[in-house]
């Protein structure tokens, strides 16, 4: 797992960073990286590192349970070979639906990783691995690549939707891009879940983007507004809020959410991250 601008995580805040899917005996597997430490665990001034089961525990049998040996990699760019982490004494891991991830809480000192003389971070690039073996049985090594972007940039779109109360089910605007990806809004009007959806994922898709979604205000320019940060898989398309906005808000005619039974609903996306070849 490659990381191009490594330093932005921290700059746009992203406390926890998830590969794409790789397969290994047989299961799906992540790697879970937290950049500044694992905050839920007390972490300070190290980085942590998980690998996590990602199989549908809802294919397998009642009390399962998935037994791995594992070992994390960390490249050291200057001298060309990988420093190797593994638990010396339990080298074996069980993974169950109540313990779904192994790893490091404190995977690595981020001032030694952070001093290029150490060849960990170069150019602001660096090289995460992992190597797994389910029972007797050993994955074929894939990559990912993941870059940041450093000029990223925010679009808008503003979606008018007329006739509002005439609409029945999800509705949907018409697909717009921003930062390379093809989205649309989706409305639920009778409850006012409101989603950003990624158009064109594909199994590969990994995009990382803050946007926020708004109801405009047609009277007062007072507009109500949410914002999230979401990674866009094609397990997670889609990301937004179930009670966008209360009914008694919406409805109120001073809020000018509704005029004339017509609305506007506006979304801002910028794309920090974007999954590339290695």
């Amino acid at each position: 797992m490659e990381i191009h601008l490594f330093s932005l995580l921290a700059k746009h805040e992203v406390e926890k960073y998830e590969s794409m899917d790789f397969e290994a005996g047989g299961y799906k597997w992540k790697l879970v990286l937290y950049p500044n430490g694992n905050k839920s665990k007390s972490v300070e001034d190290h980085m942590s590192l998980y690998l996590a089961i990602t199989a549908d525990t809802s294919s397998l049998p009642l009390g399962w349970e998935v037994c791995a040996v594992f070992r994390f990699f960390l490249l050291d760019q200057n001298k060309g070979k990988y420093l190797i982490v593994e638990d010396a004494l339990e080298k074996e891991k069980c993974f169950h639906e109540m313990k779904l991830e192994w790893g490091f809480d404190q995977f690595f000192e981020l001032k030694q990783f952070n001093d290029t003389c150490n060849g960990y971070l170069v150019d602001d690039t660096c090289v995460f691995g992992a190597e797994v073996f389910v029972t007797k049985e050993t994955s074929s090594g894939k990559g990912q690549c993941f870059s940041l972007v450093t000029d990223a940039h925010s679009s808008k779109h503003v979606w008018k939707i007329e006739n509002f109360s005439k609409l029945d089910g999800s509705s949907y605007s018409k697909v717009f891009e921003a930062g390379g990806q093809k989205w649309r809004m989706n409305l639920w009007p009778r409850s006012h879940i409101l989603y950003l959806d990624l158009t064109d994922y594909t199994p590969a898709s990994n995009v990382f983007a803050e946007f926020t979604m708004r109801i405009l205000d047609q009277v007062n320019a007072k507009h109500i507004s949410k914002k999230a940060k979401h990674s866009f898989t094609a397990s997670s398309w889609f990301w937004g809020w179930h009670d966008f906005v209360s009914s008694g808000d919406f409805y109120n005619p001073a809020s000018g959410c509704l005029v004339n039974d017509a609305c506007l609903m506006e979304a801002e996306v910028t794309v920090y991250g974007i999954p590339g070849p290695m």
